[in-house]
């Protein structure tokens, strides 16, 4: 976990939309303007729920908002059906970036899946120049406002279908034309990361990393999978490790102490983590965590209903890292900044706070070292400017 360089965090006094971030899980197809939505649509002759910008945006919420990922992955149906040329496809990456800017984003990794953007003759190498072409012209439209962003592709999989092999050829492909990093997404919960063994076995001989989608829908065998078969540097959300975290209180509801633990917490209680928790934390794998869409789409049901419940403090708090994101910023109807004030309020986050969890995202950013270095120097030195 990287050490802030604050003495001491000041008051939240200030728009935390201002504060640098850095976000590494966001999807393409989660985070369409509704308005666009509705401009594609009529083009592509495809029906909505609503032609009204507000009342269809509210729509994707309440659809999401269901406590079920797989009811939260039907919203996606009109995403990606407007999805589905060069021009859709320029259109919405162009402005993902721009508003990616306008929260505050200096670095993105934006993951899709090409293979679901086929339906109208594109091929999934014209998909990616499609999507690179819209990412672009989106970076250079903020340098236009003064400001500055990078962003880079996670090229994704669909874990349910057969194409593994195919798509990370695709991103290997593609790795010097703006392509970071690749995944595998979709329904988790029975397909495991090991339906795709042959294609991490191929992405770890060209030295190409992998972030996967595991800890969400599906528990530690999830996640143990994609360490394993994966070879995953990053865990797609990852929070339900917190299953493998044993905590413990006395009959008052105070802390159990023991001699023999470093994990005694007056808040959290007697930790003890198992093996696979052990792992992820002491080498600092980084979960991408989002606390909204796991409220969302009830991957945290097995820890309490409302945030207030989220794991995401006690596995901060144990040292994980814990890195902060959106997932889809149109059916969560978040920001970063949203969910950076969420943690503030939730669980009384300051601005050190803040400061490590971005850190974290930056150092755990699909970038070569030089650019690591840099990116974390600016944040380092935005945040001692509001000191």
């Amino acid at each position: 976990m990287t050490e802030t360089n604050l003495d001491a965090a000041p008051d939240l006094d200030f728009d935390l939309k201002s504060l640098p971030k850095v976000s590494l899980h966001d999807h393409l197809d989660g985070g369409l303007r509704p308005a666009t939505i509705i401009e594609l649509a009529e083009q592509a002759g495809h029906t909505l729920p609503s032609t009204d910008p507000v009342a269809l945006g509210e729509w994707f919420r309440e659809s999401a908002d269901s406590g079920s990922l797989v009811r939260y992955l039907e919203t996606f149906d009109h995403t990606i059906a407007v999805m589905q040329t060069k021009e859709g496809l320029f259109r919405v990456a162009k402005e993902f970036v721009e508003d990616l800017a306008d929260d505050g984003v200096v670095y993105g990794e934006v993951r899709w899946a090409p293979e679901q953007h086929l339906q109208q003759g594109l091929s999934l190498d014209d998909a990616v120049e499609a999507v690179q072409a819209g990412l672009d012209a989106g970076v250079d439209a903020v340098a236009e406002t003064g400001r500055d962003i990078q962003v880079g592709q996670l090229i994704t999989a669909m874990r349910h279908a057969d194409r593994g092999q195919e798509i990370a050829e695709l991103a290997v492909r593609h790795r010097n034309k703006g392509a970071v990093g690749f995944d595998i997404a979709g329904a988790e919960d029975g397909f495991l990361p090991a339906r795709f063994k042959d294609a991490f076995t191929y992405l770890a001989q060209h030295n190409f990393p992998a972030t996967i989608h595991a800890g969400e829908a599906a528990g530690l065998e999830s996640i143990q999978s994609a360490l394993v078969d994966g070879r995953a540097l990053r865990l797609g959300h990852g929070v339900r490790i917190a299953e493998d975290v044993t905590v413990e209180f006395d009959e008052d509801g105070a802390a159990e102490t023991d001699p023999e633990s470093d994990e005694v917490d007056d808040n959290i209680g007697l930790v003890t983590l198992g093996e696979l928790a052990s792992w992820v934390r002491d080498r600092g794998i980084a979960l991408e965590i989002c606390p909204s869409s796991n409220l969302q789409t009830g991957a945290i049901a097995g820890f309490g209903e409302g945030i207030e419940s989220h794991p995401v403090d006690m596995l901060y708090q144990l040292g994980f890292n814990v890195t902060i994101n959106t997932d889809n910023r149109l059916m969560s109807g978040v920001t970063l900044t949203d969910e950076f004030e969420l943690l503030v309020e939730t669980f009384d986050y300051d601005l050190d706070d803040l400061l490590e969890l971005t850190l974290n995202a930056a150092e755990a950013a699909f970038l070569p070292l030089e650019e690591k270095e840099a990116l974390v120097e600016y944040i380092n030195e935005a945040y001692a400017d509001l000191g």
